[in-house]
Order: C-alpha cells, then sequence, then structure tokens
C-alpha cells in the first residue's frame, strides 16, 4: 500500500472537497486515463486494489501509472474511548480526488482491453469514473474542458 516515508506533521485537518481538479487533469503519460467525476477520499489499499485489477487483467502487458498519492491522514479514536484527550491516531491515508482529475493513466495495450481494465479498477473505487483517451484530453491543456 501506498504511504508517505515521512512527514512533517502526523494529523491535519479535515479540509473540503470543494471545487475542479485544477493540476493532473489530462493525460500527461500514458495513451488512456481513468477520470473522477465526482469528488471524494481514495484510501491507499482503494489504489492498490485498482492497480491490481489493471494490471491482472492486461497481463503484465502495457505500462500504468498511478497519478495519486495518499499525502493525507484520517484519525481515530478507539471505539468506545470517552470524550476528550485529543486527537487520535492515525488510522489510514487518503488520496483526496476532486472531479476532472486523472486518476490513472495506460500505455501500450489496445483500446477496447484499457478500457475494460480502467471498467474493473474503477468498481474498486468510491468515486464515479470515465475512460478518456489522450486525444480527447489535448484541446485540455489549452484550458478547454474534457468530453
Amino acid at each position: 500500500m501506498l504511504i508517505p516515508k515521512r512527514v512533517k506533521r502526523r494529523k491535519q485537518h479535515r479540509g473540503s472537497l470543494k471545487g475542479a481538479a485544477h493540476k493532473g487533469n489530462f493525460v500527461a503519460y500514458g495513451e488512456y486515463g481513468l477520470v473522477a467525476e465526482e469528488a471524494g477520499r481514495i484510501k491507499s489499499n482503494q489504489i492498490e486494489a485498482a492497480r491490481i485489477a489493471m494490471t491482472r487483467f492486461i497481463k503484465r502487458g502495457g505500462q500504468v501509472w498511478i497519478d495519486i498519492f495518499p499525502h493525507k491522514p484520517i484519525t481515530r479514536h478507539p471505539a468506545e474511548a470517552r470524550m476528550g484527550s485529543g486527537k487520535g491516531a492515525v488510522e489510514y491515508w487518503v488520496a483526496i480526488v476532486k472531479p476532472g482529475r486523472v486518476m490513472f493513466e495506460m500505455a501500450g495495450v489496445p483500446e477496447d482491453i484499457a478500457r475494460e481494465a480502467m471498467r474493473l479498477a474503477g468498481h474498486k473505487l468510491p468515486v464515479k469514473c470515465k475512460f478518456v483517451k489522450k486525444s480527447d484530453c489535448e484541446n485540455q491543456a489549452e484550458g478547454g474542458e474534457i468530453k
């Protein structure tokens, strides 16, 4: 699973999920991408499950890029703990995803195989996703919207 090697501050505020993605909103490395259509938090184990689903389907052919990383710690108090006594311990790490964010990229496989692999990966994630091609995203770099 993906987690940061070291962090300066171990606990963070919740933050907000408002707005659209301003960075990572076009296919940069591969030919195809999986784009988030809604905002959400994606756990590190969900990212890993999606990666495994894709690489198994393409039988380790082609190349896969993961464009999101779980930087944000989520804390929890133990069950049945009394109120107070500060903020809980870090339970897991999440990546904050906003609409338009490219989460995974793929290259070196035919489009129909890439589309099915991305569909399988999308089922592992807690946000709605769509499949895009790099040719659809070329106007995105110029400030247009993904179709």
